[in-house]
């Protein structure tokens, strides 16, 4: 025997100079959008819900800070409750709102917080920004505007106090200069008490704003200042028609917080005045922390937080509607303003 058979399988032998290495072929795996994804993932853990472990401790610390003692407030506003003994009295605490002239002043000093903080911060913050933005020391002067934010409302407050007395550092000054008739009990009598808590508090917030608008002034493109140059711009033209719109964005957070922080106030005006004399500068929140905490006329104090509640949040969403733009899916261009 010359040599080996080779062992044959199926129809004939397969001779091994004749195999062929196969490339392997690879698969395409089709790329999916995030919807589809999530379509692909169902109700699995790993689509959707994935985040939703993270997520959970930030919904239970939302959930006791503030869903239950709101909820808890909206249920204590039915009863009658002095700490002790709890009556259900249905809607009798907001009925007696519109009879309270207490209520009603309270009402009055907190829509003038609000007239005020907007009028006097916001607007002086732009027109600090603005006169400082191009100025050769401007950064040192913004700084120094700023430095007042940087304080404490509680020591802001202790320091105006200082300033406001009847024998104040304000008085003392308009005497020193003959301006004896100017001198007034600026803490002691409505509505100079309460005008003259806006300006202290407009002194504190103002570097704010100047650092928030200083900011939006810097994200303006510099071809847009310079082309509207060319065009003859300048002065208020330049800023009523360039600056302005292009600093829309950061008006709309300015403004935003202050009609919130407007609406809370009350460390300022719980040290400067506690809301005296005889209640005369209290605002809604000052009312509602005397009535639950001091009188501890529990439920009342609820009805007011109610009310308050309600006017911050319709506030501010009904300006944010107005302000922010569309972005829906609908026909429109996205540009203009929400729809109802």
């Amino acid at each position: 025997m010359t040599g080996t058979a080779t062992p044959a399988s199926g129809h004939g032998a397969v001779r091994p100079d004749r195999v062929r290495r196969r490339t392997p072929v690879r698969r395409r795996v089709p790329v999916r959008t995030p919807h589809q994804a999530a379509q692909a993932g169902g109700g699995r853990l790993g689509g959707p819900l994935a985040a939703l472990p993270w997520a959970l401790p930030a919904f239970a610390f939302v959930g006791v800070l503030l869903v239950y003692p709101f909820l808890r407030s909206v249920y204590g506003s039915f009863f009658e409750d002095n700490g002790f003994t709890s009556r259900f009295t249905g809607l009798d605490n907001y009925a007696r709102l519109a009879d309270d002239p207490i209520f009603g002043r309270s009402l009055l000093n907190t829509l003038m917080w609000v007239a005020g903080t907007l009028l006097l911060p916001v607007l002086a913050g732009l027109l600090l920004a603005v006169a400082t933005h191009r100025m050769r020391f401007g950064g040192i002067v913004q700084l120094i505007i700023v430095l007042p934010f940087a304080i404490s409302s509680t020591a802001t407050a202790v320091l105006w106090n200082f300033m406001l007395t009847s024998d104040g550092t304000v008085n003392q000054v308009l005497r020193g200069i003959g301006l004896d008739g100017w001198t007034q009990t600026w803490l002691l009598e409505w509505p100079q008490n309460t005008l003259s808590m806006i300006v202290a508090s407009t002194w504190q917030a103002t570097g704010l704003n100047v650092v928030l608008f200083a900011i939006g002034l810097r994200a303006i493109p510099r071809e847009t200042v310079e082309a509207a140059a060319l065009d003859g711009a300048s002065g208020w033209r330049m800023f009523r028609h360039i600056t302005l719109p292009q600093l829309r964005a950061v008006t709309v957070v300015v403004v935003g917080m202050a009609i919130v922080n407007s609406l809370k106030a009350f460390d300022m005006i719980w040290i400067l005045t506690k809301g005296g004399p005889a209640r005369s500068s209290e605002t809604l929140a000052l009312s509602m922390y005397r009535e639950a905490f001091r009188l501890f006329h529990v439920g009342y104090g609820s009805a007011i937080a109610l009310v308050l509640t309600v006017i911050v949040v319709a506030s501010s969403w009904m300006y944010l509607r107005r302000q922010m733009p569309d972005t829906g899916t609908g026909t429109g261009t996205g540009t203009g303003t929400v729809k109802g």
